[in-house]
């Protein structure tokens, strides 16, 4: 169920075609016909002009990399159906320009996560999401230890000028109050420290809701997906306004 697999997949924002009106009618006099080429030619090269003009840094699509484990990489789901691709699909039904990395891992933990950071977020990144820790808690990992993972990992990024989305995790409650308490807490006091757009609980909504997730019980089916992009999609405008205001800066 934990096995190790890699799937990384870029989804660029399609180009849009452009079109300059219908054909005109016949022109009845030469020189009607020479003023309406004249006009004709000087639109056409005109909007060729500003269509060759590169868009303002506000315009550019930004750059988001989904950096994560199982839940991430969409361990038994079809690519198009994956959290990255869902989000990708919903921010351009909105008008938001992205290009979206799915750099999730299945099985890793937020230290697997940070040892292949600077790789898995190559230069030009905007944004990353950062989703990690749900193993962490499944293999009752020492929450201090992941909890450095997650801070070398935000450490990290802060240097790059990278802004970032934590999404929380939650230890499953039978690892008793002490694990838990000092396992979730981590999160919120991290998005705290380093400024960062925080969504308490990646699974909100679909953890153990048995028709949201596949027979394993941990993973979410697409219409699961569905329902994390739903509810996540505003922190991640919020997310992109920050790059937006950072190029304007």
């Amino acid at each position: 169920m934990w096995s190790f697999r890699a799937r990384v997949e870029r989804l660029k924002e399609p180009v849009r075609s452009r079109t300059y009106g219908k054909r005109p009618g016949a022109v009845q006099t030469f020189a009607g016909a020479s003023l309406f080429t004249i006009a004709w030619a000087a639109a056409i090269l005109g909007a060729a002009f500003i269509a060759a003009l590169p868009l303002g840094a506000s315009e550019r699509p930004v750059k988001i990399v989904a950096l994560g484990d199982s839940l991430t990489a969409g361990l038994g789901l079809a690519p198009e159906q994956t959290f990255p691709a869902k989000l990708a699909q919903a921010l351009r039904q909105k008008g938001i320009a992205v290009e979206m990395v799915n750099a999730g891992v299945s099985g890793d933990t937020a230290s697997d996560g940070a040892s292949r950071l600077d790789w898995s977020v190559p230069d030009g990144t905007d944004a990353v999401i950062l989703e990690l820790g749900a193993n962490d808690a499944l293999r009752g990992i020492d929450p201090k230890l992941t909890r450095a993972a997650l801070e070398k990992i935000l450490r990290r990024l802060n240097e790059r000028h990278i802004a970032v989305l934590l999404a929380g995790m939650r230890a499953p409650r039978n690892l008793g109050t002490v694990y838990v308490e000092a396992f979730d807490a981590g999160f919120p006091e991290l998005a705290a420290t380093y400024g960062v757009v925080f969504y308490p609980f990646f699974l909100d909504g679909v953890a153990t809701e048995r028709g949201l997730n596949q027979p394993d019980g941990l993973h979410p089916t697409a219409a699961g997906v569905d329902v994390i992009v739903a509810r996540m999609l505003p922190k991640v405008e919020e997310l992109v306004a920050r790059v937006r205001t950072a190029r304007g800066s």
